[in-house]
């Protein structure tokens, strides 16, 4: 295994949740930083001393929500006379 990936999401209360993709292994922080040393913390503790993967990926997910009627101000399609509708 040449790296180890980390789903990382902003948590509710604030920082950062991170989970590992094939393996059990979780982590949190405050913020980019402490999440940098947390990961690889995690990850050291996780495997056997010289068995760790050599690289940590961070793959940020962000969810962003768009109401469909805030979009008449922000994309000229809504703005046009054509009709979308099937």
């Amino acid at each position: 295994m040449n790296e180890i990936i980390f789903l990382v999401e902003e948590s509710p209360e604030g920082g950062y949740i991170a989970r590992a993709l094939r393996e059990s292994i979780f982590t949190e922080a405050d913020n980019l930083n402490d999440l940098h040393k947390n990961a690889c913390d995690a990850v050291l503790c996780h495997f056997d001393e010289g068995k760790a993967p050599p690289m940590i990926r961070l793959h940020f997910v962000r969810d962003e929500v768009i109401a469909v009627s805030s979009c008449r101000g922000i994309c000229p399609a809504a703005n046009s006379s054509r009709n979308y509708s099937a």
